[in-house]
C-alpha cells in the first residue's frame, strides 16, 4: 500500500513556509507592484539546480514579462555536474556575470542558494548592494547559519540580503529518510511556490489600482499577444 509520504511531506512544508514568511510575501508584492509600475526589471540568479527557479520565473505562460533570468552557463550543470560544483565556488566570477546584463537601480536582484555559502551567489549579492540594487535571498536559513562560508569575507547569502526568503527545507535539501538514504528534494518546490505567491500578489495589487501588467499567456492558445512584451524588455531581458 502506498503512503506518499513525500507528497505528506510537501504539503505540510508549504503550509511552514507561508507562515513563516508571510510578511517577507506582502513586503515583496508591493515592491514587486511598483517594479512593475516602475518600469523596472527583476533579475533572478542562481548557480546549479537553482537556476531552475528563474526558468520558472522568465518568459513563461503567467509569469512576469519584466523578469530577466540569468542562465549563465559557466555556473549550471549544463557542461557537467562537476564542473559546475567547482565552477560555483569560484571568487571573481560573479562581477564577470553582472558586467554582461543590464542592471540598473531601482531593479531587483533574486539570488537563490540553499546553502548560500559559496562564493558566486554571495559576491554576486556584494555586486549588487554595491550597485545599489535590492538584494532578496532565496536561502535555507537553517542550513545555511551553521554552515561556514566559502568566500573570504566569511560572509553567507542571507548576510548580503535585504530581504530573506527561507525554504525551510531540512538540511541537505531531503525530506525522507529511507532505510538510510535522504532523498526527496523540496527546495525547488517551496522556492518556486514562494517566488509565484509573491508574483500573482504583485499582478493582484496592480490590477486593484488599474495598473496593466505585462503577463505572458500560452503561446499555444490563440489571441494572445506576448510579442509586444517581448519588444516592451528588448534590450533589458535576454531574448536571444
Amino acid at each position: 500500500m502506498y503512503t506518499f509520504e513525500y507528497m505528506n511531506k510537501i504539503d505540510e512544508l508549504l503550509h511552514r513556509v507561508a507562515e513563516a514568511n508571510k510578511d517577507e510575501i506582502e513586503k515583496l508584492a508591493e515592491m514587486f507592484a511598483n517594479n512593475i509600475k516602475e518600469d523596472k526589471i527583476i533579475h533572478v540568479f542562481g548557480t546549479g539546480h537553482s537556476h531552475m527557479v528563474g526558468i520558472e520565473m522568465y518568459a513563461r505562460a503567467g509569469g512576469l514579462g519584466n523578469v530577466n533570468a540569468m542562465l549563465d552557463p559557466d555556473v549550471l550543470s549544463s557542461f557537467g555536474a562537476r564542473r559546475g560544483c567547482a565552477v560555483e565556488k569560484l571568487s571573481g566570477l560573479a562581477d564577470i556575470i553582472f558586467d554582461n546584463y543590464k542592471i540598473e537601480k531601482g531593479d531587483i536582484m533574486i539570488i537563490t542558494s540553499n546553502s548560500g555559502r559559496n562564493a558566486v551567489p554571495v559576491e554576486m549579492a556584494m555586486r549588487c548592494q554595491k550597485e545599489g540594487i535590492y538584494v532578496v535571498a532565496l536561502t535555507n536559513l537553517e542550513q545555511s547559519k551553521n554552515t561556514t562560508s566559502r568566500h573570504a569575507s566569511g560572509k553567507r547569502l542571507f548576510e548580503c540580503a535585504d530581504s530573506v526568503l527561507d525554504n525551510m527545507v531540512p538540511t541537505g535539501d531531503a525530506l525522507l529518510n529511507v532505510d538510510g538514504i535522504l532523498t526527496g528534494p523540496g527546495t525547488t518546490i517551496t522556492s518556486m511556490f514562494l517566488m509565484n505567491t509573491i508574483v500573482s500578489e504583485a499582478i493582484k495589487i496592480c490590477a486593484a489600482q488599474g495598473v496593466k501588467v505585462p503577463v505572458f499567456q500560452s503561446q499555444n492558445v490563440d489571441g494572445y499577444d506576448n510579442d509586444s512584451i517581448y519588444k516592451k524588455y528588448d534590450g533589458r531581458i535576454k531574448l536571444y
